[in-house]
């Protein structure tokens, strides 16, 4: 997990990369590189979280003749299978799973994209040509905007603020090359729904989670998972305690918060060595306007979401650098609340595919932003890419059945693993679960006087501004940011669903 900067167009870039370098240092505290093209054309600036091989991977990485470099946020899990085979006609002078990037585009050139399993976004220098690329689910960050006819690349929007025009999000699933344009090389897969028994399905998803669990384990530093007690970040536990020697797990909430007591029983069961710490109202006081401002949003579930992320990870880095998080369970398993008013089941099940699609901006975004506020890397392994398509083809009935829990057979699959009240525990967001969502409100509402957010409201008139709560975030992020619009332009709402989906 790292911090990128990349500008094409002019040898002017530089400076400007080096400033984005500057505002992305909690991504990348470990080390910072550089690289520019021989007559300038492409820069490269990059911020490094040590993850793979800590002493020999620093980033821009270049080719044997220099011709070429290659910085990158994320992590290439099928490394240690393409490694062997590229190792035959490449050298490779690090441990790095990012060098895998630059030798698999010396052997397919843009389409090294269809090579590549995991999360990523990154930039390649290929002479005074420039290519980049972001991973399909768009689980790690990139935006982009114009600058004096330069197309520049950065992982957040706060550090293209005020330097770029035209700020935008970089889609996931698709590329950019200077020279052949825009290519878009995925799509949420639509699989034919199967036919196979409750145990054959329990069987392949018991497979599918256990293998990207493991292949997600993947570094060379600490790995942990945070641990709410909810049936997603169970299920990634107890399969990680089965991998790992001794596993360190995280939890958070108020007091007498239900999360805090099932995590401590999850944590017992699975013997983790389990780190927990109970919020009071000054912590999350004095946290919020940091929390937005890495956050990057003002949306209301969003930013309530976003709390016990912030301190579940600023408690977690004190001990791991990489942690295992359960983003995507609810959207490929039905576990939202709304879920259950959709009776038709392909409406349903083109619903919880247009949520997988819509997560890179949300809940993917909030895990990202909470967890580089605290130089943290969160990987979530419901959202490999063999678990979605395993996920696609099993009948919506066997997720949401009429009499049912929600996600029942992704219970089902693993109630032997976990204690029953785990398994069949009610659904709660993380904000409820942690019981921040009151306190949230409560101290929304002493902040700002539902008079003051109508006079509010009338002061931006062009933004949906939907509770006095939201507008006491507006307020947050806009105070924050030396230059507000263009984050403010790029927030995505979290509760926007297509016409036709019960609210």
């Amino acid at each position: 997990m790292c911090g990128i900067a990349a500008a094409w167009g002019s040898a002017d870039d530089e400076t400007v990369v080096r400033a984005i370098m500057d505002d992305l240092v909690h991504r990348g505290p470990d080390a910072s590189g550089s690289y520019v093209s021989a007559r300038g054309t492409g820069t490269l600036g990059h911020r490094r979280l040590s993850i793979m091989d800590p002493g020999g991977g620093h980033q821009p990485i270049r080719s044997g003749d220099g011709r070429r470099a290659v910085i990158a946020n994320g992590e290439i899990y099928n490394f240690p299978d393409v490694r062997p085979e590229l190792e035959e006609r490449h050298r490779f002078r690090s441990l790095s799973d990012s060098e895998a990037i630059l030798h698999l585009y010396e052997e397919f050139g843009p389409s090294a994209v269809e090579h590549l399993d995991g999360m990523w976004a990154f930039a390649l220098a290929d002479g005074e040509d420039l290519f980049v690329a972001r991973d399909p689910l768009g689980i790690k960050p990139l935006y982009m905007g114009r600058r004096n006819g330069s197309l520049v690349f950065a992982s957040e929007l706060k550090a293209l603020a005020g330097r770029v025009d035209d700020v935008r999000e970089f889609p996931p699933g698709t590329s950019w090359h200077s020279t052949r344009g825009w290519e878009r090389f995925y799509e949420v897969p639509e699989p034919p729904v199967e036919d196979d028994s409750v145990e054959g399905w329990c069987a392949r998803l018991r497979s599918a989670m256990d293998d990207c669990v493991a292949r997600q384990r993947m570094s060379d530093v600490p790995v942990g998972a945070f641990l709410s007690g909810g049936l997603d970040s169970s299920i990634l536990a107890a399969l990680l305690r089965r991998h790992a020697g001794e596993l360190h797990t995280f939890a958070v909430g108020l007091e007498g918060s239900g999360d805090l007591a099932a995590a401590r029983m999850v944590a017992d069961h699975l013997d983790t060595i389990h780190h927990e710490h109970v919020l009071t109202r000054e912590d999350i006081a004095q946290a919020l306007p940091e929390i937005v401002w890495h956050l990057e949003s003002f949306d209301q579930d969003l930013v309530r979401s976003a709390v016990p992320c912030w301190f579940v990870a600023r408690l977690a880095c004190e001990h791991v650098t990489v942690a295992l998080t359960g983003e995507g369970a609810d959207e490929l398993f039905a576990g939202y609340d709304y879920h259950a008013a959709i009776d038709d089941h392909e409406v349903l099940r083109d619903e919880l595919r247009r949520c997988v699609e819509a997560l890179h901006d949300v809940n993917l975004q909030r895990v990202d932003r909470m967890t580089m506020a605290h130089s943290l890397e969160g990987r979530p392994p419901f959202l490999d890419d063999a678990v979605i398509d395993l996920a696609g083809r099993i009948p919506t009935q066997l997720k949401l059945p009429e009499e049912g829990k929600e996600k029942w057979i992704l219970r089902v699959a693993f109630e032997d693993l976990l204690p029953e009240e785990i398994v069949w525990r009610k659904k709660e967001q993380f904000d409820q679960g942690s019981g921040m969502a009151d306190v949230a409100a409560e101290m929304a509402g002493a902040c700002m006087s539902e008079e003051q957010a109508q006079a509010y409201r009338e002061r931006w008139p062009d933004v949906r501004l939907r509770s006095t709560e939201e507008c006491f975030y507006h307020h947050l992020l806009t105070t924050s940011l030396e230059h507000p619009e263009p984050v403010l332009a790029n927030v995505a709402r979290w509760t926007d669903r297509p016409a036709g989906v019960p609210g």
